[in-house]
This record gives C-alpha cells, structure tokens and sequence, in this order.
C-alpha cells in the first residue's frame, strides 16, 4: 500500500473517532433567550423565528418540549428547556446550570 493511501485511510479512521462534544440543541446566549421567550406568549412560530430549529420532544398529549444549549464556558453549556402546549404557546420554562468543570 503506497504511503499516500496509508494516510489517507489513517484521515479517514481518525474523523470516524473524533468525538463531537457539542451538547444537542440550538445554541443560543442566556440573556437572549430570558429576553425572548415569556411564558404565556411567546409562540412556537416566534422561536423559530428567534433561534432557529432546535432539538425537540413530541409528546402524545400535543405538548412539545424544545431544548436550548448556552455557552458557559469552559467546554459546558447551560441548558433553557421551554414546554409548548398544544395551542403552540410558551406554557412553562426551565433552566439548568452548567455540570462544573472536571
């Protein structure tokens, strides 16, 4: 095997491997996110708007829950976690700090 396909594969191996540590969702800063999204108003077709799709879960009653990342440096990411009801209004919010650095 020439030395060219020998590095060629070892490129290719070593994109399989490499891990994408990014965390699931839109990544969005904090303070826009609390500016943006008010419960009882905000809708889905706003949040599209503002952020763009994101990871979602469908449930079966019609409420969807959507999940926004923060950067928080260090490598971690706060999570914005928003509970749309079945009418595609903002029912309820949640926030969860960033995991501490290892």
């Amino acid at each position: 095997m020439s030395a060219a396909r020998l590095l060629l594969c070892a490129a290719l191996l070593a994109g399989c491997a490499t891990q994408n540590t990014a965390p699931p969702g839109a990544q969005v800063p904090a303070e826009r996110l609390q500016q943006t999204v008010v419960t009882g108003q905000t809708t889905k077709a706003q949040l599209l708007a503002a952020f763009g799709p994101t990871k979602n879960v469908r449930f079966d009653s019609g409420f969807e829950a959507w999940v926004y990342q923060s950067p928080a440096g260090d490598g971690r990411f706060a999570e914005f976690v928003v509970l749309i009801d079945p009418a595609g209004v903002v029912a309820k919010t949640r926030k969860r700090a960033p995991a501490p650095a290892p």
